[in-house]
């Protein structure tokens, strides 16, 4: 059968019961086309109230969605037309309509300027790296002015021939996180659309761009001016490798605006900006306890998995002495600086099977020269085929042993707009609730399980069903805690956070649960494991049933904003 919207071939199967549909694939009856694109099947959206499949969807028919429970969500997706927040009508950012002031300024003949992220040394920041002097001599100009002052003739283009890993090289600001998540975006056309609307560029201009960010539940769109800071007439930040494309610096003074200046962008985790790009689900992996603990096939099995559903996949080296200076070892990697990991892949090699990751440097340079590098002998003794994936380019991109991978690296993050690539079960329907929430002092901020106000905090009941196919062990939900910032980015405080999960026995009373609840009652996840971070992820298997699930922080009395998120299997 054939999506008349999208022309793929489909099966129609039910959300409710996988029974088949009567319908065609037009949206019809609270149905409509829903892609998977991984492989050549489809599935159909639930109905209003019914668990959330997550697949890609047809993106003519993604506007046109019906409504769901107002705690479900689609990952990357629109739950109805109008719906501010959602994919299809994200929010305005700053309360700044793009299309009402493009044509403003278009009508009247002017070049926008944004007073609330205006080109001045407030938007800048403190970037460590420049002295009072440098910060100074920052002069702002826009994409056609810095052409121009570069003797570069050619006319300033948005985005010339699709996007690419290699389009740009990092600049004078510490985002390395930033910008290893940007290339692994590359490899979805789907997200990068959702981030980057590519029907802008410098013709009709009125020097005015916007960009799309998922934050803390929701998507908002970004409005920016095309003023950018330079230094001797070059870019001061990230630079695009085409001498006349701007998408990349146009994009990362977005993200600038959202975390408050071009400094507080400085020194991150990729997963934070992925999770931005997607809205999805991303998991961490301490790699030297991985290696050492004999995980290794563990390992590959997810690298594996998350490359085929297209995951955002980045890592980390460890800092030096507990310098985050990013000093070149000997062995060609930075320290303290994060990569994207854009392949995995198998050869043999005399005789033998060897398992290599293929990783990025956001510098676009600077590349691992031990084995299986670009020059290595190693090459020679593969197959031709194989021979194919050696890179002979001095581009930033090399390839590596997983053993030297585990062994030079210290955190590997992985980010998908679903949990399938936890265990490679492609097939399987997730139903994802999005809860906001907070800890206000002495209302809902009442600390860990060890103080008598426990009881306070905010309180979230959750049912459970697993089919009968589900094997002990089987990872079947999912919870993410995140903590909003209280101020710009790089002057939040974290709080420690954590959340306890108990099951309710049945016939327990609807309503909130007193304290001695949580004493007579054994505990899913305890809370002795808290992190000083923005989000907390953790996979876990149950049984059937309902459940307690309450967020906190260490200490009562602890002010935020938090968004909590939930995935069950069935």
């Amino acid at each position: 059968m054939i999506c008349q919207e999208c022309t793929l071939p489909f099966a129609l199967l039910s959300a409710v019961n996988g029974t088949v549909a009567p319908s065609c694939g037009v949206v019809e009856d609270g149905w409509s086309c829903w892609t998977d694109p991984y492989s050549a099947s489809l599935a159909l959206s639930p109905r209003v109230g019914c668990p959330v499949i997550f697949n890609r969807l047809c993106p003519k028919l993604l506007a046109t969605m019906p409504v769901f429970n107002e705690n479900t969500a689609f990952i990357n997706l629109c739950c109805q037309e109008g719906s501010e927040g959602s994919a299809s009508n994200p929010a305005k950012y700053n309360n700044q309509d793009y299309t009402q002031l493009k044509s403003y300024y278009m009508e009247k003949g002017r070049l926008f300027v944004d007073s609330s992220f205006p080109p001045n040394s407030c938007t800048l920041g403190d970037i460590p790296y420049l002295d009072n002097w440098e910060e100074d001599s920052v002069v702002w100009l826009r994409p056609a002015e810095i052409m121009k002052r570069q003797n570069n003739s050619d006319e300033p283009t948005f985005c010339t021939d699709g996007t690419s890993r290699f389009d740009f090289g990092q600049g004078g600001i510490s985002n390395c996180w930033f910008l290893a998540a940007l290339s692994s975006l590359t490899f979805s056309r789907d997200l990068m659309v959702q981030v980057v609307p590519m029907n802008q560029s410098f013709v009709d201009y009125a020097g005015i761009f916007h960009f799309r960010f998922w934050r803390f539940g929701k998507w908002v769109d970004v409005v920016i001016d095309d003023f950018l800071p330079t230094m001797e007439n070059q870019l001061l930040s990230v630079f695009s490798k085409g001498r006349n494309e701007f998408w990349v610096p146009l994009l990362e003074k977005a993200y600038a605006k959202l975390c408050g200046s071009f400094a507080d962008m400085n020194f991150g985790i990729p997963a934070d900006a992925c999770k931005d790009f997607t809205g999805g689900v991303s998991m961490s992996y301490q790699l030297k306890q991985v290696h050492s603990e004999g995980h290794d096939e563990e390992l590959w099995l997810t690298l594996t998995r998350a490359t085929k559903c297209l995951s955002m996949i980045c890592c980390g080296t460890a800092p030096k002495r507990g310098s985050n200076e990013n000093t070149v070892s000997s062995n060609g990697l930075v320290a303290a600086h994060s990569y994207s990991v854009t392949a995995v892949t198998e050869v043999e090699c005399l005789g033998s099977k060897v398992r290599l990751v293929r990783l990025l440097n956001p510098w676009g340079e600077q590349e691992w020269n031990g084995e299986w590098n670009d020059t290595s002998d190693m090459w020679n003794s593969v197959s031709p085929d194989d021979q194919q994936k050696r890179l002979k380019h001095d581009n930033g991109e090399f390839w590596m042993k997983l053993e030297d991978f585990c062994d030079n690296f210290a955190m590997v993050w992985m980010s998908c707009e679903n949990p399938n690539f936890t265990d490679g079960d492609l097939t399987c329907q997730w139903k994802c609730m999005i809860y906001q929430g907070s800890w206000v002092s002495g209302e809902s901020a009442g600390g860990d399980k060890s103080g008598v106000m426990f009881e306070t905090n905010p309180q979230y009941r959750i049912q459970v069903a697993t089919n009968d196919e589900k094997q002990p062990g089987d990872k079947n939900l999912m919870v993410s805690l995140m903590q909003k910032p209280q101020v710009n980015r790089s002057r939040s405080r974290f709080y420690p956070i954590a959340f306890t999960i108990v099951k309710i026995p049945p016939g327990t009373p609807e309503g909130r649960l007193e304290l001695p609840f949580f004493y007579m009652n054994s505990c899913v996840r305890e809370s002795d494991y808290f992190i000083y971070e923005r989000e907390l992820v953790e996979l876990l298997s149950v049984e059937s049933g309902e459940y307690a699930i309450i967020p906190h922080t260490r200490n009562a009395y602890m002010d935020a904003e938090f968004v909590l998120t939930v995935y069950t299997k069935y």
